[in-house]
């Protein structure tokens, strides 16, 4: 990797002028003992083989990389492949961060797991991950995300997890992380509060990345190895933004892949029902770190919306902020609809029910693969299977 791109974070935790810890002194100390394991723990044999060994025989690693025959010959156009994280253990790829964030919290001596969900796939990742490595979880999620989102309650439950309904503001993922930080301050010598994407203070945008960028590895030798050449366009889905900095951190350097992160226009980016946050967003604070944020002229944090829950937060990880300043990577939106639309395609074209989420960045596939040639190639990062979905997308659309 280029040092251009391979020196992000610098010391203090910033990508460019984003990220750091915007933080009270005293939790500044407890970030930065979790900054010290875990640059220290991650140099150990020990730690690196067991992480692997984990993927390898409890994860299911490596994903595979799926060519779309059928969706590429309907779009017509680039040829379309898709890296299937759904297929990983528990459905999704957060638990390639929860399990590195369980072992962290099980080196530092923690006496318990804190965690916010939205769709419930962290919830039910880190739930999975502290059973196996013996820790108490406690689980915060949103009320409506609780209705909408049961199936993953249910797990969470069967995991041995608490379930913390919220029941402040909006009842989703903004207020899920409030509720979870407000108790991690309460004994941060002996909680780790296990943040769900590449967002919050210093360390854990670059530790998610970190445990994430497998998915990007992968891909780059899957591909080659497959096509003789790196794709021309890699797609993802964009809320906070772990499953997209995981895939393209690999390929920054690569000025021939474009990279496209997909984030929610809800339902429509002329209304206030989206979570659009690097297409309408501005400089802001939030959850202790400089980012992209929907807020209005005053800076408080404007209520958020998309049908996805994972996808309904109103910052971004710094990375992905600095990577727009950059132009590095183009930020792009699905609504609603395109949403919804590509998640019955996919299943009814190839038989691969995807998350909500991931049927954004899908959306945006379907859509670049009619503008670009047949000598092209297109790679979606799948980042989540539709199980936990299917009941209300089938309520929704009346099926």
């Amino acid at each position: 990797m280029s040092q251009q791109f391979g020196e992000m974070p610098d010391k203090a935790g910033y990508f460019g002028e984003y990220g750091g810890q915007i933080i009270p002194p005293e939790l500044k100390v407890a970030m930065d003992k979790i900054s010290d394991a875990y640059e220290t723990v991650r140099q150990t044999r020990a730690f690196q083989d067991e992480l692997q060994e984990l993927y390898t025989h409890y994860v299911g690693r490596p994903s595979p990389i799926y060519f779309a025959k059928k969706l590429t010959e309907r779009q017509g156009g680039a040829r379309i492949f898709i890296k299937r994280e759904d297929l990983n253990h528990t459905g999704a790829h957060k638990i390639n961060h929860c399990l590195g964030q369980a072992l962290l919290a099980k080196f530092m001596g923690k006496t318990k797991v804190i965690a916010e969900t939205g769709a419930g796939q962290h919830g039910v990742a880190m739930a999975t991950a502290c059973a196996l490595v013996g820790l108490p979880c406690e689980i915060h999620m949103g009320v409506i995300d609780i209705e909408k989102e049961h199936p993953n309650v249910t797990k969470m439950k069967i995991l041995g997890a608490t379930l913390i309904p919220v029941t402040r503001g909006t009842q989703t993922l903004k207020d899920a992380v409030d509720s979870a930080f407000d108790e991690y301050v309460k004994d941060p010598d002996n909680f780790l509060y296990a943040i769900g994407s590449a967002v919050g203070p210093h360390p854990f945008p670059k530790m998610v990345r970190d445990f994430q960028m497998i998915i990007g590895k992968e891909s780059r030798e899957q591909f080659l190895a497959r096509e003789k050449k790196l794709p021309d366009m890699i797609v993802a889905c964009v809320g906070g933004g772990s499953n997209s900095i995981g895939m393209f951190t690999e390929f920054l350097p690569d000025e021939s892949v474009r990279l496209v992160g997909v984030e929610p226009a809800g339902k429509g980016l002329d209304t206030p029902d989206n979570a659009a946050t690097m297409t309408l967003g501005t400089k802001g604070t939030l959850h202790g770190y400089k980012c992209y944020a929907l807020q209005d002229k005053d800076g408080n944090t404007l209520p958020v919306y998309s049908i996805a829950s994972g996808l309904d937060y109103p910052g971004v990880g710094p990375q992905h902020c600095y990577l727009k300043d950059m132009g590095r990577v183009q930020y792009e939106s699905a609504t609603d609809q395109e949403c919804l639309d590509a998640f019955i395609t996919l299943s009814r074209v190839e038989g691969i029910i995807p998350a909500l989420e991931s049927a954004h960045a899908v959306a945006y596939a379907m859509r670049a693969a009619k503008e670009l040639g047949k000598d092209k190639t297109i790679l979606v990062n799948l980042s989540g299977r539709g199980d936990k979905d299917a009941d209300f997308v089938a309520d929704y659309l009346n099926l």
